[in-house]
């Protein structure tokens, strides 16, 4: 039993602190929610882990995608999409 929990709280032991020291949380839009769909989607697969972090690289490409999209428009003049 004390093995188990170990298990489960060593990865969360080793990952906050870098997690903290990541100076630029911003640059992570869209990883959040795109993790979390993905591991949903995941671990219906029984590949939760695998899902999560492909979740969070597409939420990433797309928050992106939708930046880079704002930016095309107020260059051009239009109005930015809501």
């Amino acid at each position: 039993m004390k093995v188990a929990i170990f298990l489960a709280i060593a990865p969360l032991a080793l990952a906050l602190p870098i997690i903290a020291a990541t100076p630029e949380p911003a640059a992570a839009a869209g990883c959040v929610s795109g993790a979390i769909v993905g591991g949903v989607a995941g671990k219906m697969a029984g590949h939760g882990k695998v899902g999560a972090a492909a979740g969070c690289a597409v939420g990433h490409s797309k928050a992106k995608a939708n930046d880079k999209a704002k930016d095309q428009n107020i260059q051009s003049g239009q109005n930015p999409a809501r």
